[in-house]
């Protein structure tokens, strides 16, 4: 469902005629070759388009007037082999719709030291045209990300890629389409929010679907396709005895193989890319969906119970960011705590939708009650979760602006097993505690419900936050409630200012 080699970033190099074609044609050969060099990379994830060197004012506003209307490409890579003169870069830089990274380097690694003389110097000057063009960014308010360091190294490609990684979600983000299965869960006041203000600032629809009209879809689904869907059950899972073939439960499992293919078929034939449910509106249906929608999630959906669809367009983003990298993200939220003052933890669940993304090895296909809903009990996918590192994003809306908040936590095994608990769960330990950061957490106003992954970094997230110009806060090692609230001040006040600029 996610195909990142299906989008492309150019690479856009700047310069000037003062220095004739000899130069122009040595510049424009050695940015080709570096664009060829990233799109070789095993580290790059996008493809890098190569395109002819810049050196006039019209030929600027027209590769960024062509960036914006070409649908595969998600940003622009920009850099100044020689000085070019940032007047020329005013109208195209004010047109630019697409993010954008500086790439601070030069095409030679070292310094030539027994050769180099004047002509060497005239064409690598990266070193002070790259400051001329950053001034302008500046001095236009535009947001960007820059990286310095020589292409050709490992870390200068890592945190491009995370760049790419992140823009790529935010071309998703413009054009993803939100399905809201009911409305949201009665009196809960996180998971609301301006969805007209939510599309005008990350691009993305929310609509509403009536529950009843899902629940037709899902009867229309082929015996022959649920048939099809059990024998994928059959070979992907560990189904319980209760599940197999002639067990007394069969049933329960080939209504959940209904939802699943009624699901899916919805949302494919509505070109949505992420949805939500409510457990307090499943007229027509006689279980929650429950392996549905961590399959679903498994494939790329963003998901939010409750009706959460921020949180479900977020997930989406993060799927986006992590595809191809080990790990995966999921629904989450934050459930109870280990309160043991030695080593406190959260444990994360929900009542059934854990993606198996941020899984390891073969899940388990079972049955459980579950005391809340009101019907059946569902199927739902329970698995373990790999130690590491990871994090929660939530975005919450403020009513002047929206905020992302980010805890990187490290992901631990439980102390001992919890052979009743009937939901897939993953136990963490927030960075830097579970004092601090649930106190941060709650200072900012995070909601109860995130984007957990194990794939993607809090870089990842400061990018498309930047791309998408909200506030962000961070919660990680080094953080201390004293300077969250100073933070969350200052923030206070410049987005009063921005707001009124």
């Amino acid at each position: 469902m996610i195909d990142l080699k299906s989008l492309e970033v150019w690479f856009v190099t700047g310069s000037q005629e003062l220095y004739g074609p000899e130069v122009l044609a040595q510049v424009s050969e050695d940015s080709r070759r570096i664009a060829e060099g990233l799109g070789r990379s095993s580290l790059i994830p996008l493809r890098v388009v190569f395109k002819p060197v810049l050196t006039t004012p019209e030929a600027i506003l027209s590769l960024c007037e062509g960036a914006n209307a070409a649908p595969s490409c998600v940003g622009i890579i920009s850099w100044m082999h020689t000085f070019s003169p940032a007047k020329m870069w005013i109208a195209g830089l004010q047109a630019l719709r697409k993010p954008m990274l500086h790439l601070h380097t030069q095409y030679n690694r070292d310094i030539p030291w027994s050769t180099i003389d004047m002509d060497f110097m005239n064409l690598n000057q990266s070193a002070h045209g790259c400051r001329e063009f950053g001034f302008m960014v500046s001095r236009l308010r535009i947001a960007r990300t820059v990286v310095v360091g020589h292409w050709q190294e490992r870390g200068v490609q890592e945190r491009m890629a995370v760049w790419m990684r992140s823009a790529a979600a935010w071309h998703d983000s413009r054009r993803l389409k939100v399905a809201r299965f009911g409305d949201n869960m009665r009196d809960v006041a996180v998971t609301e929010g301006d969805k007209v203000e939510a599309q005008i600032r990350f691009g993305y629809s929310v609509n509403g679907y009536a529950v009843g009209d899902l629940a037709e879809r899902v009867k229309s689904v082929s015996d022959a396709e649920v048939e099809a869907l059990l024998k994928e059950y059959e070979s992907s899972y560990v189904l319980a005895d209760s599940l197999k073939k002639g067990g007394r439960q069969r049933d329960s499992l080939r209504s959940a193989a209904r939802i699943e293919c009624g699901m899916r078929g919805f949302l494919a034939e509505g070109g949505f890319g992420a949805f939500t449910t409510s457990f307090q509106d499943l007229y027509g249906f006689d279980q929650l969906p429950g392996i549905a929608v961590q399959r679903l999630m498994a494939e790329g959906y963003g998901f939010g119970a409750e009706g959460d669809w921020k949180t479900a367009a977020l997930v989406r983003a993060v799927k986006v960011m992590g595809a191809g990298l080990p790990g995966g993200a999921s629904f989450m939220e934050d459930y109870t705590y280990h309160l043991d003052p030695a080593a406190t933890k959260v444990l994360g669940a929900h009542m059934l939708e854990i993606c198996p993304s941020i899984g390891s090895g073969k899940a388990t296909a079972a049955i459980h009650e579950l005391s809340i809903g009101g019907k059946a009990a569902p199927v739902r996918l329970t698995f373990t979760v790999p130690a590491g590192s990871a994090l929660n994003a939530t975005v919450v809306d403020l009513g002047n602006r929206f905020r992302m908040i980010v805890n990187e936590v490290d992901v631990v095994p439980p102390d001992a097993p919890m052979p009743r608990l009937p939901v897939a769960q993953v136990l963490w330990v927030p960075r830097p505690s579970l004092q601090i950061s649930a106190a941060a957490w709650i200072l900012a106003g995070g909601a109860h419900h995130a984007a957990f992954s194990s794939a993607v970094t809090a870089t990842h997230l400061e990018d498309f936050a930047e791309m998408a110009g909200i506030e962000l806060i961070l919660i990680g090692a080094g953080t201390e409630v004293r300077e969250i609230k100073k933070e969350l001040r200052w923030n206070e006040a410049y987005w009063h200012m921005a707001g009124a600029v």
